[in-house]
């Protein structure tokens, strides 16, 4: 039987495993955390007293997370809250197999937290929480993962700030994919990076550098999809701790300069049957799809146009989806290809799965995943078949109007408002809230004035 002088963060399931290793480690104060609509960790120290009363209760976190953007500028046009409903406290419930150890801090210990009540309609948690059993539901498992790609710059939040975010120093300079040379004079940072994501239980089957100055990726294990979920929110939050520690700083922008490519967050998913095989695999099929697959794919295809502001969540992700900078710009799919947004990976009967490569580095992970997942089992449920597998360059085929993605984030999250289907996979209330606050979004950037049009218009015009 496990004892809590034993207990290991990964051994924790219950809340009487939670108390027993915060009691084993004489900890006086936990972390706690929740993750907001973009994806931002936002949490506190928590006393072991009203930790353990948390557990037993839940405990009240102000909603005003639900209602502020990465900015902590409060949205203007949400009805969850608000001024007219004086900001009061969600509840919300620690998720006590969420435990992770934090490496930075002696002992310490962090746990994921979720909203419930009426909160948790929009929680993004909660969100794919929701697909995950409609998932359940029709027998299936869902295994994901996410892949990043980060860039990491010599530079500290105050430096970045004095320069105006202009003339930014990365810790290597020029192309370099895949070099030996790099990580081998960087192998500390890289081994700290590593030892950190086993330590936190998001370990890593790849680590290497991608074409850009100082850029890396990061291929984070798969698991069920709501541990990869978590894996990948903690990620890009502790990937950002690490690099500050050491003076410098990592951004999962979608696109930081026009003179390098974007950044990628692409994501993994597979189905297994209650029988726990991958029901995309069937040897006897074209490209050893089942049609199960097919039918997932042609989901993810037709409703991508639909569920777009869902992946590319912020203004800048548009600035990447462009043609020729690895990032696709229709709705399409292919066997291998990476021009296409939907990549079929013939992995076989272990790993046959769907590439979802649409997503950039700024999403929220919790939600982009549901997105991934919930169109490919609508794709299921309606039978809907993605045509033909496009051969060669994507970027050369002319789509009909239907696969065409929507080209700003107001222009997104209008579609997501009106979408039927995806009211009917996240529900109303997460619906009208999100895109409601991707047209914030993009209100706010109306409002900046750009170095591109200050020098285009200043003197000219």
């Amino acid at each position: 039987k496990r004892t809590g002088d034993i207990m290991k963060a990964c051994d924790v399931k219950t809340a009487a495993d939670a108390r027993a290793i915060i009691e084993a480690r004489g900890l006086t104060h936990v972390k706690v955390g929740v993750f907001d609509a973009d994806g931002v960790m936002r949490g506190k120290y928590m006393s072991r007293e009203k930790f353990f009363s948390a557990l037993d209760k839940g405990f009240g976190f102000c909603d005003v997370v639900l209602g502020w953007d990465s900015n902590d500028q409060l949205y203007d046009n949400v009805s969850f809250t608000g001024w007219h409903t004086a900001y009061p406290d969600a509840m919300a419930r620690i998720v006590p197999s969420t435990c992770r150890d934090v490496p930075f801090e002696d002992g310490m210990l962090l746990f994921i937290a979720e909203f419930e009540g009426a909160a948790e309609a929009i929680c993004p948690r909660g969100v794919l929480r929701r697909v995950l059993k409609r998932a359940a539901d029709s027998g299936y498992k869902v295994n994901a993962s996410a892949e990043f790609e980060f860039f990491v710059f010599d530079e500290t939040p105050d430096s970045v700030r004095a320069k105006g975010y202009r003339n930014l120093k990365n810790i290597t300079p020029g192309f370099f994919g895949y070099s030996m040379l790099r990580s081998s004079v960087h192998a500390d940072f890289y081994a700290e990076l590593m030892a950190m994501c086993e330590q936190m239980r998001m370990p890593l089957e790849g680590l290497h550098t991608e074409t850009g100055p100082g850029v890396l990726e990061a291929a984070i294990a798969y698991d069920e999809a709501l541990e990869s979920a978590d894996r990948a929110a903690l990620f890009k939050t502790f990937t950002k701790v690490l690099a500050q520690k050491r003076g410098w700083m990592a951004s999962f922008m979608a696109k930081w300069s026009k003179d390098w490519p974007g950044q990628s967050g692409h994501l993994h998913v597979s189905l297994a049957g209650k029988d726990g095989k991958n029901v995309f695999h069937d040897a006897a099929a074209p490209h050893t799809m089942s049609q199960e697959q097919r039918w997932f794919v042609g989901g993810q295809q037709a409703l991508m146009p639909h569920l777009l502001a869902m992946i590319a969540c912020t203004v800048n992700s548009y600035t990447r989806l462009i043609p020729g900078f690895w990032a696709p710009t229709d709705a399409s799919w292919g066997i291998e290809n990476r021009t296409c947004a939907l990549r079929v990976i013939q992995g076989g009967p272990k790993s046959q799965r769907v590439e979802y490569r649409i997503a950039a580095a700024d999403i929220n992970p919790y939600i982009a995943l549901a997105c991934a997942i919930g169109s490919g089992l609508w794709g299921i449920e309606n039978r809907i078949d993605p045509g033909e597998p496009i051969k060669g360059n994507a970027y050369e085929v002319k789509f009909p109007s239907e696969r065409a993605l929507p080209r700003t984030l107001y222009e997104a999250a209008e579609r997501l408002e009106a979408s039927a289907p995806a009211r009917d996979l996240f529900g109303d209330a997460f619906v009208e809230h999100y895109a409601a606050t991707r047209k914030w979004e993009e209100r706010e950037f109306r409002k900046a004035i750009t170095d591109w049009e200050m020098a285009r218009y200043f003197e000219i015009i």
